[in-house]
């Protein structure tokens, strides 16, 4: 490890604030709207979800929040995270691009999600909130928030889609290890999950039915509030340390990059990683190509409306100005689980269509494939979600072989596959289909988008 490496890992370079891009915007967003009233929502619409902390921060517009000391000494058992040269995948694919990845798969969990875990409940703790519950797609948000509500004290309670639910068991496991109940999702346990079921005994459950179970149960006791791993502005806040530590670990090697790469699903990983690199942008210290990756069987920016729709399947969150296939649309199983949401972050869905980033899809086969030449030659499984970002940084970089152009190429390795070896085993064995997404049924969602 070289001394500027070292030197860069210590505890002390933990970033001391989130970065919030609203500062920094030409534009506002347009705001959240009451389900009901369709008026902007205010702080007391958000009171039987969110603790006072958490609301306040998902409209501030100061530049910088600072990290309460309660949440930087619980990062410390794996931030700052590291930034590393990928030289073995780079002399694969024999290109001149010099191509780093952001790992963040040392975190408790295996993901970046416990950023913003365990300031969710470091901040529900100090309101003497009881229990917290969620949804989890492919399992690394269940597992964060359980890590983090054992760290305050808080009981935990999961609804994890179904598909994943059944395709990664060990991910469900590792929530009961931390104290959480896990459900499947849809499940009878609430009046959402019930209604699917009798619809369809079969369904493979979606974010947006999960959102909607533990938005339920959370708003129906005074003693738990709800917690969201993704798509709104206090989460993305938080995930900011990534990009803010990347910027300086760049800096310490001498370089600034051409092209950054981030997979998107609700958007977390995403703006994480690239909103510090926006407002360097913003402000004319630097100049690079920001391009989101999205699976094809749930293209929400590629493929989407940009629309007021609501955040879950049952209609009961406010309305999120954002990219959407709408709000009932269930995306085929693919693997990568945490990618299988309706919408895009409000945030994100307005800073693309400001023209800031671009946005590309791509087929589970072709992210694998991807995953597995980056587990060869850099030693690291990634989960399915990151491979999307991998796939594209190949195709970057195969591109940059083509033309000898010399491209300083960034991405965010958001965790690890170690629970996803299942998927691998499907993709090795030949078995692994891409999901040609029929217009058709995005034009069926999209029908039930609310009036506003």
């Amino acid at each position: 490890m070289s001394e500027a490496t070292r030197v860069l890992l210590d505890e002390s370079r933990i970033p001391r604030n989130w970065y919030n891009i609203l500062a920094d915007l030409p534009a506002p967003p347009p705001p959240p709207l009451h389900p009901g009233t369709r008026q902007p929502v205010g702080p007391d619409d958000l009171a039987p979800l969110f603790p006072a902390e958490l609301i306040g921060q998902e409209v501030c517009t100061d530049r910088f929040v600072p990290i309460p000391d309660g949440v930087r000494d619980v990062y410390r058992l794996w931030r700052p995270t590291p930034l590393i040269r990928a030289r073995r995948l780079e002399r694969s694919l024999g290109t001149p691009a010099r191509i780093y990845y952001k790992y963040e798969g040392g975190s408790p969990s295996g993901s970046h999600k416990p950023n913003t875990a365990v300031p969710q409940a470091y901040y529900n703790a100090r309101e003497g909130v009881r229990r917290l519950t969620t949804e989890t797609g492919a399992g690394q948000w269940g597992s964060s928030l359980a890590f983090a509500c054992a760290q305050y004290g808080l009981e935990c309670e999961v609804w994890m889609v179904r598909a994943s639910y059944d395709q990664k068991p060990h991910r469900r496991s590792l929530m009961r290890v931390y104290g959480a109940t896990v459900h499947a999702s849809p499940s009878p346990e609430t009046v959402s999950g019930s209604k699917i079921l009798a619809e369809d005994p079969d369904s493979p459950g979606s974010l947006g039915i999960a959102i909607s179970e533990a938005v339920e149960v959370a708003a129906a006791a005074a003693d738990t509030r709800y917690a969201l791993g993704s798509v709104l502005n206090h989460v993305l806040l938080h995930q900011t340390v990534i990009g803010e530590e990347a910027i300086e670990q760049l800096a310490a090697f001498g370089e600034v990059p051409d092209l950054i790469v981030g997979c998107t699903g609700g958007g977390s990983n995403f703006a994480g990683l690239v909103f510090p690199f926006l407002r360097e942008k913003l402000a004319g210290r630097m100049d690079p190509v920001i391009r989101a990756v999205e699976p094809e069987a749930c293209p929400s920016l590629t493929r989407g409306v940009y629309a007021y729709d609501f955040g879950d399947a049952a209609g009961l969150t406010p309305l999120l100005k954002m990219h959407t296939l709408g709000h009932g649309f269930v995306p085929d199983p693919i693997h990568a689980g945490g990618l299988r949401y309706h919408g895009m972050s409000p945030l994100i869905s307005h800073l693309y269509e400001l023209g800031l980033f671009e946005a590309v899809a791509k087929g589970q086969t072709e992210c694998f494939e991807a995953g597995l030449r980056f587990a060869r030659t850099e030693g690291i499984v990634p989960a399915p979600e990151p491979t999307h970002a991998l796939a594209e940084t190949v195709a970057e970089a195969l591109r940059c072989r083509e033309t000898g152009e010399p491209k300083v190429i960034l991405t965010a390795l958001c965790g690890h596959g170690h629970f996803d070896l299942n998927a691998y085993d499907r993709h090795l064995a030949g078995e692994m289909e891409d999901f040609a997404l029929p217009q058709e049924r995005i034009d069926t969602a999209l029908e039930e988008l609310p009036v506003t």
